[in-house]
């Protein structure tokens, strides 16, 4: 991953972005030499964000499970069919 500093950023953002779109690799900017930020694609940051939206469901699905908040297949039928009425 490409590490840069913030006042390189101001400085050369035109080309920053430019090696960012060209590479896909994500930039770390730091700031008194702490990281403070990610630069990264807005295709990569919108898969990150699809794929997060898809995790999320999942941790719910499993803490159903875990809480015992289940229906059958049949019981999901006959609630489907009445939300689509």
């Amino acid at each position: 991953m490409k590490v840069e500093l913030v006042t390189t950023l101001k400085r050369q953002a035109t080309k920053i972005l430019a090696d960012l779109h060209s590479t896909k690799e994500p930039v770390l900017i730091t700031e008194h030499g702490k990281p403070s930020a990610y630069l990264v694609d807005v295709e990569d940051y919108e898969m990150m964000q699809r794929r997060m939206a898809i995790l999320e469901g999942i941790a719910r699905g499993e803490q159903a499970i875990r809480n015992d908040q289940v229906v059958t297949n049949e019981q999901a039928k006959e609630q489907m069919n009445k939300w689509l009425k």
